[in-house]
Formats: structure tokens, C-alpha cells, sequence
């Protein structure tokens, strides 16, 4: 807390909030603000231009929070001077009770100061690779897979977000057993990145003659969308093979005359796009190789910071469960959290995913900032 805050408001959080976050820092990050203002107006090289200006804009919402809150700090401590003073007379009494109102203000915006402040996954403002592929439950598990992909299409259209199908395998009722897309657009991967793992239904299968409900599942995974930048592949390891469609890979529903694997040799990574043009698909195979060597390597340093702890939301583990997706009771189960919706169409359709992805958020948030207190008081 600053020098000259007084008790009443040091009661209201501040006193936690400036043990987490030093006054310091907070001055950084103000004077740094003022810097990029003063280098962005000098006109710099347009590198330097879009460096500073993606700079900035991460800065701006913080240092407008940071500016907010203190000047209510600065108005609580006026007030608490005039509540104190006996000469005040009804003037205490109004200044008490817009003192009663300030207060929560001023622990909303230590909140808000805290989440903008936690780290930041430097993939989440990209586009994000999606994979989702039929697990156990045979033809009802590629039906659900297809799904599946349907909900994150729908999804992605309400954000705006484009979506490109790379490859896709299928079965005869029109299920996937696998497919892969790209979605491109603002802070994909930040709203995607919860939904890699096991996602599970139970509902009764339209091959089921009986009416007895089955259970199936899908896994989807991911993965951050790689540019040239993140991840460089070298030509020397690679192997590219040009064959027709209907080769190797499943690919015997794509109607192009070729197609493109490529091969990352060291790793033995192989990338199979059969969808668009050569051209295209070249494109296509490179990008998604590049986004899986690049999520190997987050994946790798992520193992390497977390071995000491359990909390894998958001790191790609496909091998746990993590949602149910029952029909009879129309209502989707996030396991992580205990959150159960009885919106299940909703869900589906992709209007109702953002309750999911929100709370999962909101979770993970919770979770950084216990660990951040953690290590202020210890």
C-alpha cells in the first residue's frame, strides 16, 4: 500500500492487492506508457511502429485502470479526512456515506488490475489449429466428432472468426473420423485453448434399434497457430510426397486429383492436406507442421515450469475427460469446474459455448491469482 493510505481503505483490499503488486511496478508501467506515446508520435520505422503500437495497446486498458484507481484511492483518503474531522458536522456524515459506495468501487478495480496484470500466454490473441477425431464408440463416436466440429463452426461464425478445413476423413453416415481446420481471427486460441481433451456423449445412437443409450467420445486438441516467425522449418528436414487423393492417410473422400504430405524427419511428424489446390495444400500441411512442432516445444517449457504442479487446464492433455454431453437430460457437464448447463441445443449450436469458455476462464483466473497471494504472503 502507498505511504499515506489510510486503514479503512487499506481494509477494503488495497492492502492485499499492493502486497501482490508494488507501487513500483505500477510506476513502470505508467512511465512506460508515456514512453511509447512519445516514440509513436516521432514517427519511428514501421517495424518499430507495429512493435510500439502492439506495445501500447496491451498497456492502455491497464494504465487506464491503474490511473482509475487511484485517483478513487485519492478521493477515499479525502473523505476519510473529513469523516475524521469533528468540525465537519453533516458534511462527515455525507462523506461517510459516499464512503460506503467508493469502497467496492475500489475493490472491483483492484480485481480488474490484477487480472490484466496476470501473465499472458503469448498465443492467445492468434488463430488456433483444431483436431477433432473419433474416439471409442465406433460410427456414433464420428457422428459426435462431426458434432463437435459443428459447434466450434458455429462458434467461430458468431466471433466472426474464419474457419478453413485442411483434411478431413469421414465414415458412411457422414461422421469424421478425423478433422482438421484452421480458425483465424482475434484471440482464438484464448477462447479454444480449454476444449482440448476428452469430450464424452451419451445419448441413444441412431443405429440403435433398441433405444438404449450409449456412451461414445472425441477427442479435440488445440493447438496455437504458428507463424513463420514462432517455429523456422528447415528444408533439409523435410520430405514432401505429392500423391492422389485416396492414398495413404484415410483421405478417400477428397475430390482434388492430388495432394500433399509432408514429413518433419527428426520428430517423424507427418501431415497429410488433401483439400484445396497443390499450392494450397502445401500451405496448408507447412502450417499445420508448424503449429504442432511449435505446440511441442510450449509444451516441453510448460512441462518443464508445471512439473511440480497438477493443474493441466488449457496444456492440450487429451487424456482426461473433461465435459459429458448428455441428450436425454439436455445438459452439458464441464468436470473441471462442476458446471453443469441444461442448454445442451444451446450449447451445440454454439450460442451457449461462451457460458462454458467464460467460466473456465474465469477459473483458471482464480487459480493464477491464489498462487499470486500465495507467493506474496509467503
Amino acid at each position: 500500500m502507498r505511504t499515506g493510505a489510510v486503514p479503512a481503505i487499506a481494509g477494503s483490499g488495497s492492502e492485499r492487492v499492493m502486497a501482490s503488486i508494488p507501487e513500483e511496478r505500477l510506476d513502470r508501467l505508467v512511465e512506460r506508457w508515456h514512453v511509447i506515446q512519445a516514440e509513436l508520435t516521432k514517427g519511428p520505422p514501421q517495424a518499430v511502429y507495429v512493435a510500439l503500437s502492439k506495445e501500447f495497446a496491451e498497456l492502455d486498458p491497464v494504465v487506464a485502470t491503474v490511473q482509475t484507481l487511484r485517483k478513487a484511492e485519492q478521493e477515499a483518503r479525502d473523505l476519510e479526512v473529513m469523516v475524521a474531522d469533528p468540525a465537519a458536522g453533516e458534511m462527515a456524515e455525507l462523506a461517510e456515506a459516499e464512503l460506503g459506495e467508493l469502497r467496492p468501487r475500489i475493490e472491483e478495480l483492484e480485481h480488474r488490475l490484477k487480472i490484466q496484470l496476470l501473465p499472458k500466454d503469448a498465443a492467445d490473441e492468434g488463430g488456433a489449429i483444431l483436431e477433432v477425431r473419433a474416439g471409442t464408440g465406433g460410427d456414433e463416436a464420428a457422428l459426435f466428432a462431426a458434432d463437435l466440429f459443428r459447434m466450434y463452426t458455429r462458434y467461430a461464425e458468431l466471433k466472426g472468426w474464419k474457419v478453413d478445413v485442411i483434411s478431413m476423413s469421414e465414415n458412411d453416415l457422414g461422421g469424421y473420423k478425423e478433422i482438421i481446420a484452421s480458425i483465424t481471427g482475434k484471440g482464438v486460441f484464448a477462447r479454444l485453448k480449454f476444449e482440448s481433451g476428452v469430450h464424452r456423449v451419451q445419448r441413444i445412437p441412431v443405429t440403435e434399434a433398441g433405444g438404449r443409450i450409449h456412451t461414445s467420445a472425441a477427442t479435440v486438441a488445440v493447438l496455437p497457430e504458428a507463424e513463420e516467425v514462432d517455429f523456422e522449418l528447415k528444408p533439409d528436414e523435410l520430405r514432401i510426397d505429392r500423391m492422389r487423393a485416396g492414398g495413404a492417410g484415410g483421405q478417400h473422400v477428397n475430390k482434388t486429383e492430388s495432394a500433399i504430405r509432408v514429413t518433419h524427419l527428426p520428430t517423424g511428424i507427418m501431415v497429410v492436406s488433401a483439400e484445396k489446390s497443390q499450392h494450397q495444400n502445401l500451405r496448408l500441411a507447412m502450417q499445420v507442421l508448424r503449429s504442432r512442432l511449435y505446440e511441442m516445444e510450449r509444451q516441453k517449457a510448460a512441462d518443464q515450469r508445471a512439473q511440480a504442479r497438477k493443474d493441466q487446464v488449457g496444456s492440450g492433455d487429451r487424456s482426461q475427460r473433461i465435459r459429458t454431453y448428455n441428450f436425454p437430460q439436455g445438459r452439458v457437464s464441464d468436470h473441471r469446474i462442476n458446471l453443469t448447463l441444461h442448454k445442451l441445443d444451446e450449447v451445440l449450436d454454439g450460442s451457449a459455448l461462451d457460458e462454458l469458455v467464460d467460466a473456465l476462464i474465469t477459473d483458471r483466473q482464480t487459480s493464477q491469482l491464489a498462487a499470486l497471494d500465495n507467493r506474496a504472503s509467503a
